[in-house]
């Protein structure tokens, strides 16, 4: 065996036989689920049990991170809406009209994200018209997380399924 071929067998471009892409499915769903508006989860968890500093800690890192976001949704939220639209439409065609099974394992990955970033979008604003802070504020983003967890797990399930099924019937694991 020479060593191309190791290496490509090592590096394999068919997403769903590969255990990397996997590896980076759960690392993408478990970030999306610990960063809630760009706040680490656990700090919504400290805020309840601790209080006051650490509250104010939450509240501010709120601000911040739902000010940007709102932010860039009011200044580029069009351009990056069309331009997320384009390249989610371009891998849906790649991949279910010509199969291309890497166009399809980056639009199973791409497609709920974008989802999960609309509902972020939609929560900061929440957020902000409505000033809200203290148990109200902790329990709104335990909401937004909960969601979030909901969406990772759909899309976790679907694309497993999509996965087995594509190893089985191109025979991807040696049948």
């Amino acid at each position: 065996m020479d060593w191309y071929s190791t290496v490509f067998e090592l590096i394999d471009m068919r997403s769903f036989s590969n255990l990397w892409y996997w590896i980076g499915l759960a690392v993408i769903w478990s970030s999306a689920s610990h960063w809630v508006l760009g706040v680490p989860y656990d700090l919504v968890h400290s805020a309840a049990r601790y209080g006051e500093q650490r509250q104010q800690d939450l509240e501010d890192l709120v601000r911040i991170n739902t000010n940007r976001m709102v932010h860039i949704g009011e200044v580029s939220g069009l351009w990056i809406m069309g331009i997320s639209c384009a390249i989610l439409s371009g891998l849906a065609i790649l991949g279910f009209a010509y199969w291309i099974e890497f166009a399809q394992a980056l639009f199973l990955i791409l497609f709920p994200l974008a989802i999960v970033g609309v509902m972020s979008l939609q929560t900061a604003r929440g957020i902000m018209r409505r000033r809200l802070e203290g148990e109200a504020l902790q329990r709104r983003l335990r909401l937004h997380r909960l969601y979030v967890q909901i969406i990772g797990l759909v899309a976790i399930f679907v694309t497993a399924m999509w996965g087995m099924w594509q190893n089985m019937t191109t025979g991807a694991l040696g049948g």
